[in-house]
């Protein structure tokens, strides 16, 4: 499927190319396949792409001289780029304790929806999710593929101390707290796992476009998975999902 794009230029060193701003897996396949197409095709002078769920920044070491040109050869390199390949994903399993130590808002919740607790957990972890892009915070997934059920708008006064690992649903997504922040989701669990390391080779082992599944744990087996994490006995591993 082809999408009307929008290139322009969003400052002297970058060019922005824009899809419809909807959430769509589709959309967000075409946006990786073309990312992959111009690291492929070796621009010169082209430092870093990021992709957002409807958008990608390219961001030149210098100043563009000749932006129209630019845009031109962007143009023809996605014409070439074709038809999205279908390539495997990697699906990530991540533990929830929903327990209301830790799911502070889960109660107001569930009767804000009319569901019972164990009604919103099981929607919650049932779901696979897809990981749109990261942003907000270093290591903050974007997910698409939260059930309608669980569409709630963000609070109207947020929280000004959401804690590292608090699982929570805004709008109409999920996401998990990378670090302790201020945050206006509506907090329903937490996992022990790290989602940034700034002193890892690699601070984030997540991609767009990878998979993304929760399951419940209880209160002991968060405390148990926290302190492995804690003394480095513990190493999350991907799935491949087809």
């Amino acid at each position: 499927m082809g999408y009307e794009l929008k290139f322009s230029r969003y400052n002297e060193c970058s060019i922005l190319i824009e899809w419809p701003a909807v959430m769509d897996e589709n959309i967000l396949k075409d946006i990786l396949n073309f990312k992959k197409s111009i690291q492929n095709y070796n621009i010169k002078l082209v430092i870093e792409v990021i992709n957002t769920y409807n958008s990608l920044l390219i961001i030149y070491d210098s100043t563009i001289d000749d932006v129209y040109s630019e845009i031109s050869r962007l143009k023809s390199l996605k014409i070439e780029a074709g038809t999205i390949e279908h390539t495997s994903s990697r699906l990530w399993r991540i533990p929830v304790c929903y327990d209301d130590d830790f799911g502070i808002d889960l109660e107001a919740f569930s009767k804000e929806k009319q569901l019972s607790k164990g009604e919103v957990i099981k929607l919650h972890s049932s779901a696979i999710y897809t990981i749109f892009f990261i942003g907000f915070l270093p290591g903050f997934l974007y997910l698409g593929g939260l059930d309608e059920k669980l569409h709630l708008d963000r609070k109207s006064t947020p929280n000004l101390d959401i804690k590292k690992g608090s699982v929570g649903i805004g709008g109409k997504q999920t996401g998990i707290y990378p670090k302790n922040s201020p945050g206006g989701w509506h907090i329903i669990g937490k996992t022990p796992v790290d989602f940034f390391n700034a002193k890892s080779s690699l601070p984030c082992v997540f991609n767009a476009g990878d998979k993304l599944q929760f399951f419940g744990i209880s209160k002991t087996e968060f405390l148990d998975l926290e302190q492995d994490i804690k003394n480095n006995q513990f190493q999350l591993t991907p799935e491949l999902y087809a």
